[in-house]
């Protein structure tokens, strides 16, 4: 019973718009102005955790992109990455190696061993990303988009390739919500100016072309106006964008009792209630659908102390001892 109950949560989560979700690959291009090679500094320190706000704490201060994964970037990945060997087209997928999960033996739990696992497939309706001539290519007008279709296992070889990692549940959510009790990145309120969500569809398909859901441009919710569509600057207190609504973020976590993994943030196919700073989902780890992408943090290296000019300083001293002679 409890599989079929987690079962049916997953299934509402990811289609809680009663449409049917359409995915068209036409779209039209659109220039945010938003770099997603930005990454900004969220310090360490307390902040409030989860609905109910108590107060956790971040031990270091960590780094992390201020936008989504682009398919432009995970393109590129998945080119050099297929290059070097450290992952391979299997078909019409893309699989790479996974280290497995530490098996604790609870109830419910799978074990998940070492092994060649799914980081994407590529040519189903959803993905952007395409096979062309042996290179991934993204479709047109979808570069600065979030790559989606994209499994836990793929934003972890996606992180692991270039030295980063998932951010962790509790950094995900300071870097979401800052140091307050707000409930969404912004504040307190929300319409459909501020993401992309169930109540931003219809200006969004006029804007971006076709009776469709689907992504927005990463940082696409900026303060701009495209055309007659005012947006609101959706950016956390830390300078991220889309940290609600857009797609669903995979986090890092391992939990010793379960075998999936989670995801925090909500979608275009959700609604309010999914886009709280304290929402989470959750799938197994080879999971993959049109509205799950992903973001990356990495650790603040330490900066080296200062170098003592030893000649300097033997030198003071000599000087010192002469002075004091002569002073004798």
């Amino acid at each position: 019973m409890r599989k079929l109950i987690f079962l049916f949560i997953v299934a509402f989560a990811f289609a809680s718009c009663s449409e049917e979700v359409i995915v068209n690959p036409e779209i039209k291009e659109v220039d945010t102005g938003v770099n997603p090679d930005e990454w900004v500094k969220v310090p360490a320190g307390e902040f409030f955790y989860n609905m109910h706000a108590h107060v956790d704490t971040i031990a270091n201060d960590y780094e992390i992109m201020i936008t989504d994964v682009t398919n432009k970037q995970y393109a590129k990945f998945m080119n050099e990455a297929v290059a070097k060997g450290v992952i391979k087209i299997d078909g019409d997928s893309i699989k790479g190696h996974h280290d497995g999960d530490k098996f604790d033996g609870y109830l419910h739990e799978w074990e998940i061993p070492a092994g060649e696992y799914l980081l994407m497939p590529f040519g189903e309706p959803g993905s952007h990303i395409k096979l062309v001539d042996g290179k991934f290519v993204v479709d047109k007008g979808f570069d600065n988009h979030p790559v989606v279709m994209v499994t836990w296992f793929g934003a972890k070889a996606y992180a692991d390739f270039y030295g980063y990692r998932l951010p962790f549940e509790k950094e995900w959510a300071k870097a979401a919500r800052g140091t307050d009790k707000r409930a969404y990145p912004w504040g307190d309120e929300i319409d459909g100016s501020y993401t992309n969500y169930g109540s931003s569809r219809n200006a969004i398909q006029k804007l971006l072309g076709g009776n469709i859901a689907r992504t927005t441009p990463v940082g696409y919710f900026n303060g701009n106006k495209y055309e007659d569509f005012q947006t609101k600057d959706n950016r956390s207190p830390y300078g991220l964008y889309d940290m609600a609504g857009n797609v669903w973020q995979w986090v890092g976590d391992d939990y010793p009792d379960v075998h999936y993994r989670y995801m925090r943030g909500g979608s275009f196919t959700n609604y309010e209630y999914n886009l709280f700073v304290w929402a989470r989902n959750s799938a197994g780890p080879d999971f993959y659908s049109i509205n799950i992408g992903f973001r990356c943090a990495r650790d603040v290296k330490e900066e080296a102390a200062p170098v003592v000019n030893d000649t300097t300083a033997v030198s003071d001293t000599i000087v010192i001892e002469i002075e004091e002679k002569i002073n004798e």
